[in-house]
C-alpha cells in the first residue's frame, strides 16, 4: 500500500475509533439508565438473571471505551503490535456481544412465567411488606394498569372491592378506588412488553455496534499489513 493509502487508513482507523468510544459511552450509559429502572421499580417482580443484560453492557461500554483509546494510540504511532492487539480485542468482544445479543433475544421467551409468578406471589403480601407496596403503586401508576391479569386479581386481598388506590390513576388522592374506577389493563401484559421492549434495544444495540466493529478489524489488519511491508522494505 501506498504511502496516501496508508495515510487514509490511519486516519479512517483514528476517526472510526472515536465514534467506537462514543458508542462505549452509549453502552455504558443505556446500561446504568436500565439497571436503575430494574432496582428502583421493577426489582420485585423480576428475576436476577434479568439484571445481567444491563450490567453486560456496562462492563462492555467500559472495555469498549478502553479498546478504541487503545486503537487510537496504535494508528498514531503507527505500531504494529499495538494494532494486531487491538483487531484481536475488537474480535473477542464481537463474540460476546453477539453471544450477548442473541441470549438477550432468547430471554424473551422466559419473561412471561416469571412475571406470572412473581407478581401473583407478591400481590399476597401487598398490605404486609412495604417493600412490595410501594414497586406495586409505582407499576401500577407509571404503566397505568391494575393487577395481575386484571383488576379482578385484588378481590383475593381486597374481598370488600376497594382496590390500591395506584389502580385509579384519574381519581384524587382522598378519593376510594373501587373496581369500577381502576385501569382495565393487566399489569403483567404491561410491564411484559416493557421489558421485551428493553431487550430489544439491548440486543439490537450490541449486535449493530459488533457488527460495525468488524469494520474497525479491518481497518486495523491492513494498516498493521502496510506497517509490516514497510518496515521489510526499509
Amino acid at each position: 500500500m501506498d504511502t496516501f493509502g496508508m495515510s487514509c487508513v490511519k486516519y479512517l482507523l483514528f476517526v472510526f475509533n472515536l465514534f467506537f468510544a462514543i458508542s462505549g459511552i452509549v453502552l455504558f450509559t443505556v446500561g446504568i439508565l436500565i439497571q436503575q429502572k430494574y432496582n428502583y421499580d421493577y426489582s420485585q417482580f423480576i428475576d436476577e438473571k434479568m439484571f445481567t443484560a444491563p450490567m453486560l453492557l456496562i462492563i462492555a461500554g467500559v472495555i469498549v471505551f478502553v479498546v478504541a483509546s487503545f486503537g487510537c494510540c496504535g494508528a498514531i504511532k503507527e505500531s504494529n503490535f499495538i494494532l494486531i492487539t487491538y483487531a484481536i480485542l475488537l474480535f473477542l468482544i464481537f463474540n460476546l456481544e453477539v453471544a450477548g445479543g442473541i441470549s438477550g433475544y432468547l430471554m424473551k421467551e422466559d419473561i412471561h412465567d416469571m412475571l406470572q409468578e412473581r407478581m401473583n406471589s407478591s400481590m399476597l403480601k401487598y398490605n404486609t411488606s412495604p417493600e412490595i407496596t410501594k414497586p406495586w403503586n409505582v407499576l401500577q401508576y407509571d404503566l397505568r394498569c391494575c393487577g395481575v391479569e386484571s383488576k379482578d386479581d385484588w378481590l383475593i386481598v381486597y374481598p370488600n372491592g376497594t382496590i390500591p388506590h395506584s389502580c385509579c390513576q384519574q381519581l384524587a388522592i382522598n378519593e376510594i378506588c373501587t373496581s369500577q374506577d381502576a385501569s382495565p389493563t393487566g399489569c403483567l401484559s404491561s410491564l411484559k412488553d416493557v421489558l421485551e421492549t428493553y431487550i430489544i434495544w439491548v440486543g439490537g444495540f450490541a449486535l449493530g455496534v459488533a457488527f460495525v466493529q468488524l469494520i474497525g478489524v479491518l481497518f486495523a489488519c491492513c494498516l498493521a499489513y502496510s506497517i509490516r511491508q514497510g518496515y521489510q522494505t526499509v
